[in-house]
């Protein structure tokens, strides 16, 4: 990831909203969790932008800079030319009062340095015998053109950014001072730290507005006006164009905005379409003033150019134009470290994608890649997931289901709000006796069923759970569960044939109640047969008793 940008792993909630809108598909997803490609990024910030959970965050060096205003040395203010569209009815006098009360030494316009960018311009124009010219006031741009148009690279502009001529000017009048560049732009913060010791920190507009709230310190609303501020037209689509002389004929001057613009002009270029041109070139539409560190709630493109245009004179800065060669500014190529697949791994990709033939790959973008194949291009470079394929997740869902809903032992069909059969399984049609689903789909369900329960839960609102009936003219036992959806508007009717569970537990019945009749018969014999030896014991003891009395009367008369 990019040291000018972090990510707060818990908010990013895997929407695939920041590969959509990245121009160049520098994000790679794992674990689902979006991860910015460092060596791939050019630094536009519209992740930064349309991230829904705010989930990436710019760097803020606000704490590094009051370290910078602890020191003896004076701290000094480049501030962008947006400003003017940022802060509404604020001139340069009322932020230097405010950006002074904060510590620093003092405040002055980028704009002074756009003037010597301009200036430079107009010399290798009129001096310089080149074919195509692109300005490299951009750092996004020119990040662009490093990593993904090498061939344009020779186009691009040897010339040191506003924000750099400026703070390189400040150094020379202050030669111990830092300086601190604030605006809306995420890609200088990058600039600034890969060409050392001319930009010692950048803050956004944002950062700013946080600082100047802790510390109670209100803005005051005032203007004021200078005539030879020409260069402040350089945030807006053609400022630069606008500041220019453009004497040289031969020459069409045009301006490009916004990132997908560049790269088309830029293939443009690549494919030899495009000759004797001067271009402006800005990352963002409508450049300067829309950039993604703007701290304004309610963009308005019309009225920030408007607000740029009338407060911007008629005349240069007045400045000392240094010499082209400490100007000077190279570019590189920068290497990707991704390899490009073969053609086989891209097709095994898409053949796990569920895309076996051209016509299958929809190219839908609903992964945030334009084309099914560059999707799968990202899935070998380990920089995408299959299962980020909207169509290929609703086809296993809904296979996945149907397997489920076919291979069930329970009855399931689905009803809509005039109880006509939608959907019904194998399960549902075997418990009813129907042949074929065809011969009940889209018919009323009293061809099959009762439909009072359905309507019963329709208008009580109450869902029917595990509700045991007999289906007479089916001559089966179920279990039926009704449930009425108010999202989809449909009723699912679960039926679980509970048949041989009811002959089971009859045949039990009867077999419990035979079995009772048995032992009460039995113990009625048992109870017949005491009585029996009773009655016999008892005549017995009683002829007993009576031979004993004769017994013991006989002995006794002798």
């Amino acid at each position: 990831m990019p040291n000018c940008m972090t990510l707060k792993k818990s908010n990013c909630k895997n929407c695939y909203k920041c590969i959509r809108y990245c121009p160049v598909k520098a994000i790679r997803f794992s674990g689902n969790q979006a991860y910015i490609i460092g060596n791939e990024c050019i630094l536009c910030g519209h992740c930064f932008v349309v991230c829904p959970q705010n989930a990436k965050e710019i760097v803020d060096e606000t704490e590094k800079v009051k370290v910078f205003l602890q020191s003896p040395e004076p701290v000094i203010v480049s501030l962008s030319p947006s400003f003017i569209a940022n802060y509404e009815g604020v001139g340069i006098n009322s932020m230097r009062k405010a950006l002074k009360k904060l510590g620093f030494y003092d405040v002055e316009e980028t704009a002074i340095g756009a003037t010597v960018v301009k200036k430079e311009y107009d010399r290798m124009l009129n001096d310089v015998d080149r074919d195509i010219i692109i300005t490299s006031c951009c750092h996004s741009v020119n990040l662009l053109v490093q990593k993904y148009y090498p061939v344009a690279l020779e186009y691009l502009a040897d010339v040191v950014s506003p924000m750099q001529a400026h703070c390189l000017d400040i150094k020379k009048r202050y030669p111990n001072s830092k300086t601190v560049f604030i605006g809306s732009c995420i890609a200088k913060k990058d600039e600034a730290e890969y060409y050392e010791n001319i930009v010692d920190a950048v803050l956004t507009f944002e950062n700013l507005d946080t600082w100047l709230l802790s510390e109670n310190i209100e803005l005051e609303k005032e203007i004021d006006y200078t005539e030879n501020s020409k260069a402040r037209l350089f945030p807006t689509v053609g400022g630069i164009l606008k500041t220019m002389d453009q004497n040289n004929k031969e020459f069409n001057y045009l301006a490009v905005n916004g990132v997908e613009n560049c790269m088309s002009v830029l293939k443009d270029i690549e494919d030899g379409k495009i000759h004797k041109c001067f271009i402006e070139m800005s990352a963002c539409k409508g450049s300067c003033i829309n950039g993604p560190a703007i701290s304004k709630a309610n963009k308005s493109i019309i009225n920030d150019y408007l607000a740029v245009s009338n407060y911007a004179g008629t005349k240069d800065f007045e400045i000392d134009q240094p010499p082209a060669h400490e100007l000077k500014k190279t570019f590189s190529f920068i290497k990707h470290k991704l390899d490009m697949p073969s053609e086989i791994e891209i097709s095994n990709v898409l053949r796990q994608m569920g895309k076996f033939k051209p016509s299958q790959e929809l190219n839908c973008g609903c992964c945030g890649y334009d084309t099914c194949r560059e999707k799968a291009i990202a899935v070998c470079q380990g920089k995408a997931q299959i299962s980020m394929c909207l169509p290929y997740l609703k086809d296993k869902a809904e296979s996945f289901s149907d397997t489920i809903i076919k291979n069930t032992p329970n009855g399931i069909f689905v009803l809509n709000e005039n109880l006509e059969v939608q959907q019904i399984n194998d399960a549902a049609m075997k418990i009813m006796n129907i042949r074929s689903a065809s011969d009940i789909l889209g018919s009323p369900v009293v061809q099959i069923l009762d439909p009072t329960p359905f309507l019963n839960v329709l208008n009580t609102g109450k869902d029917v759970k595990n509700e045991r009936l007999y289906l007479t003219e089916y001559n089966r036992f179920v279990e039926q569960t009704i449930v009425y959806t108010h999202d989809s508007h449909v009723f699912i009717c679960i039926m679980r044939d509970v048949t041989e569970d009811e002959y089971e537990r009859e045949r039990k019945e009867k077999i419990s109640k035979n079995t009772i009749e048995t032992a009460d018969k039995v113990v009625e014999k048992q109870m017949r047969i005491v009585q029996e030896i009773a009655s016999l014991l008892g005549e017995t003891a009683a002829e007993t008793k009576i031979a004993l009395t004769k017994l013991k009367e006989s002995i006794s008369n002798e």
